[in-house]
């Protein structure tokens, strides 16, 4: 019940903050800030060097694992759709980086042991993720504007998400892989912001990060990162709500 008045929720800030114009913004491809991946965001051999100080995860560890693997996968199928549509290279160069954050989610589910997720372009195991999907696409298809606007959408819920699974596990190499992916978000973030306001005009309203947060992300340089530490408007817990 808690997911779906949180989904309902989603939905509703999606009609306000993303409906809001119907026309698409007509705008030549332009060149999007660098996309300075951190050094450990991607699934290299270096991964594979960190080791769990234990080789079982709670319950929640899995969930969280399975839930984050396909919350990455969310954000590469979407970034491709709005590519395809609106042509814009920011979309194509983010999903290539979100294709990097599943590979690194997908390293943990096989030392795990975990049954991957296999599904199709756009097919979800989880309904929440399913739901949310069809929102954002219908979403994005109305404008460029709006398109970016989902991309910044998409990296808020990500970061908040991880905030949530990283004080959930005391597990090393999950910490590790999750707080390199909250940096990789932290740079999509910043560059969805810079090129909505460069094509469009238009100035981003965070909605799950504190503003003091969201102001100190979108001011740095690519590549900074900031931990555990920050604090989302609903306490941490993300668009998911934890537990």
């Amino acid at each position: 019940m808690f997911k779906k008045l949180v989904l309902s929720s989603m939905v509703a800030m999606l009609a306000i903050v993303l409906g809001i114009s119907a026309c698409a913004v007509q705008a030549a491809p332009v060149s999007i800030e660098t996309q300075t991946v951190p050094v450990l965001e991607s699934a290299s051999a270096d991964s594979a060097a960190v080791v769990s100080e234990s080789s079982t995860l709670t319950a929640e560890e899995t969930a969280g694992l399975l839930y984050m693997y396909e919350e990455e996968k969310l954000a590469r199928d979407v970034y491709n759709a709005l590519f395809t549509q609106w042509g814009q290279p920011i979309f194509q160069s983010i999903a290539t980086s979100e294709q990097r954050h599943m590979d690194s989610v997908y390293t943990l589910l096989v030392r795990y042991g975990i049954a991957v997720p296999a599904s199709a372009a756009g097919v979800f195991n989880d309904p929440t993720l399913q739901s949310l999907y069809n929102g954002l696409m219908n979403a994005g298809s109305q404008s460029l504007a709006d398109a970016l606007k989902v991309g910044a959408t998409i990296e808020e819920v990500d970061i908040a998400d991880l905030q949530s699974r990283l004080a959930a596990t005391t597990n090393t190499d999950i910490q590790w892989v999750y707080n390199n992916l909250m940096n990789g978000s932290f740079n999509h973030l910043r560059n969805y912001v810079r090129v909505l306001g460069r094509l469009t005009g238009e100035t981003y309203q965070p909605q799950y990060l504190g503003t003091d947060l969201y102001q100190t992300i979108v001011t740095s340089n690519n590549g900074n990162g900031y931990g555990n530490s920050a604090t989302t408007t609903d306490g941490g817990k993300g668009f998911r709500g934890g537990k």
